[in-house]
């Protein structure tokens, strides 16, 4: 995992990456890094540009990438904020000196466990890990949908399951987390390398196989929520379950970069983006995330955790041992 930080790292140097053109910044705007699609940031981004008139420029990458460019640009940072990385990757980069203490105006209000106790992220929504399965494929098969992360094993699934890669996507890192927390970390990796004789792929996004899935090119894999439904959404005869033993769910979090160029401005948006006037967005643009703010009503049934048994991770913890975890899945499982 190192050498792979370092390589983007160098890589990053070596282009000497700039979201904007300098004659760009004359006027009030924002760079901003989010692991969100293009329809979640668009819609969140265009609500903070009308109500104030600042232009936010963005670009994507998956949780890892992200990480590793913040720590590659620390010297000439890029960005001014990291909006809706999940929050391990904000505790391991604040490791890195990457981020700057800011709470927002108004971050009080948002329930303690979703905000770092020092001040350097503050959350902005909940979105629990799921399976999601093609369901032409387990009619085919006479299955239904998997209850359990031991499913997975059946060897009916043999290259037929999709994941994303720890070594750059969050919601990877996720099924790490959650598999640890289920079974404790020695058995997890016997489990993964069980499991690695079903995989087709392991996808540099965490939502990278969601549409071979759909289309039925793969059977299913493990995605964040907001991916399976968005999935259901746009037409793909998905099916949705969750394993017996738990998953874990990503706090999708913010944070002010350290040595930000645009630091009054992102202190702007950090603050409106903390209100709950922003996370009544989700509901409204069909984005399919959990509210951390007490304000914000959830109204999509689908989102109600009710019956899932949804692990606690302590986030702290799972900044701290990331980079380890990580490093012993390419080690163990995919060398």
């Amino acid at each position: 995992m190192k050498s792979f930080i370092r390589g983007i790292a160098i890589l990053a140097a070596l282009l000497c990456f700039a979201l904007v053109p300098a004659s760009a910044l004359a006027s009030e705007s924002l760079n901003v890094y989010t692991i969100w699609s293009e329809r979640y940031a668009t819609a969140v981004f265009d609500e903070f540009t009308r109500e104030t008139g600042i232009k936010i420029n963005f670009l994507r990458f998956p949780s890892g990438e992200v990480l590793a460019r913040l720590i590659a640009e620390k010297n000439n940072p890029q960005a001014d904020v990291f909006f809706g990385g999940i929050a391990d990757a904000f505790v391991a980069g604040k490791g890195e000196g990457i981020f700057e203490h800011y709470v927002p105006a108004g971050a009080e209000e948002i329930p303690a466990v979703y905000r770092d106790p020092e001040g350097y992220w503050t959350g902005v929504a909940m979105d629990p890990l799921c399976f999601m399965f093609n369901r032409a494929f387990l009619e085919k098969n006479s299955l239904t949908a998997p209850t359990s992360w031991n499913d997975l094993l059946d060897p009916v699934y043999n290259n037929g399951l999709i994941m994303a890669d720890a070594r750059t996507a969050g919601t990877a890192v996720s099924r790490l987390f959650s598999l640890v927390l289920a079974m404790g970390e020695d058995e997890a990796y016997a489990y993964q390398r069980k499991l690695d004789k079903n995989i087709q792929q392991y996808t540099k996004s965490g939502a990278g196989g969601a549409i071979p899935i759909g289309r039925g090119q793969a059977a299913g894999g493990v995605f964040f929520i907001v991916d399976a439904l968005e999935m259901q959404q746009t037409g793909y005869d998905v099916v949705i379950s969750y394993p017996v033993e738990g998953v874990v769910y990503g706090v999708e979090a913010m944070g002010l970069v350290k040595g930000a160029k645009n630091p009054e401005t992102a202190r702007k948006f950090l603050d409106w983006a903390a209100g709950a006037d922003m996370q009544r967005i989700y509901e409204r643009e069909r984005i399919n995330l959990i509210p951390v703010h007490p304000d914000v009503k959830l109204e999509n049934p689908a989102l109600d955790m009710t019956d899932v048994n949804l692990l606690e991770l302590d986030i702290e913890w799972s900044g701290r041992e990331r980079t380890r975890l990580v490093e012993r899945w390419v080690d163990e499982i995919v060398h």
